[in-house]
C-alpha cells in the first residue's frame, strides 16, 4: 500500500452512498449481495449504485463476481485492512500505548476466538 493506494480509498469512501454500500458490503461478508440488492436496502436508483460501485471497485475497496445472471459484490478486507495499515503504520511515533485505545476499539467489533462460519 503507498500514499495513492490510500488516497484513492479515502476518497472513495468520502462519499455519503459510498460509505454506506461499503459499510453495508462489510456487514454481509463472506455472502456478498448482489447489485439490486444494494440498491434497494439504500434506496438508490440503478444507474447511480452502478456509478458508486465501479468507483468503489477502482479503489480496490469491493470486489464482484458474476453468478449466472447477477453480480455479486463484496468488500475487499484486505484492502480495508491495507489502508488502517498504512495510516497506522507509524502509530504515534513508535508510542504504542498512545494508539492502545484506537486498536482496542478495531478489535472490539471481532473478538480473538470469535471466528464467523463460512459455507462452502
Amino acid at each position: 500500500m503507498d500514499t495513492e493506494d490510500t488516497i484513492s480509498a479515502l476518497a472513495a469512501l468520502a462519499q455519503g452512498t459510498r460509505l454506506d454500500v461499503f459499510r453495508l458490503l462489510v456487514r454481509n461478508e463472506p455472502e456478498g449481495l448482489a447489485a439490486g440488492e444494494i440498491a434497494r436496502q439504500l434506496d438508490v436508483p440503478h444507474n447511480t449504485m452502478s456509478t458508486h460501485l465501479g468507483i468503489l471497485s477502482r479503489a480496490g475497496l469491493i470486489r464482484s463476481e458474476r453468478q449466472s445472471r447477477l453480480i455479486i459484490y463484496r468488500a475487499d478486507l484486505g484492502q480495508l485492512r491495507d489502508v488502517l495499515s498504512f495510516l497506522l503504520k507509524d502509530c504515534c511515533g513508535g508510542r504504542a500505548e498512545i494508539c492502545e485505545p484506537l486498536i482496542a476499539d478495531i478489535t472490539a467489533c471481532c473478538p480473538a476466538g470469535k471466528t464467523q462460519k463460512v459455507s462452502a
